[in-house]
């Protein structure tokens, strides 16, 4: 069920994914770098969250919209 938060799933992360829309293509590898893990430090307040299972446990993907960099640019 993506988009909301897990805390089972949460407590079995064991990978993060950070997948960047084409509007950001411009930024640097360091930019998307910082703000993959401002929003994977707070990963409740991610507009599009999902959980992937893997055989070690699950693999956390944050799709990154706007929202989310207004969020974490006041940060």
């Amino acid at each position: 069920m993506p988009n909301v938060f897990d805390p089972y799933r949460e407590a079995l992360v064991v990978e993060q994914h950070t997948e960047w829309p084409e509007a950001y293509e411009d930024w640097s590898a360091a930019d998307k770098s910082r703000a993959a893990a401002l929003l994977h430090a707070n990963p409740t307040e991610a507009a599009d969250l999902d959980y992937v299972r893997q055989h070690s446990g699950f693999a956390r993907v944050i799709r990154v919209t706007p929202e989310d960099i207004e969020r974490v640019s006041v940060a």
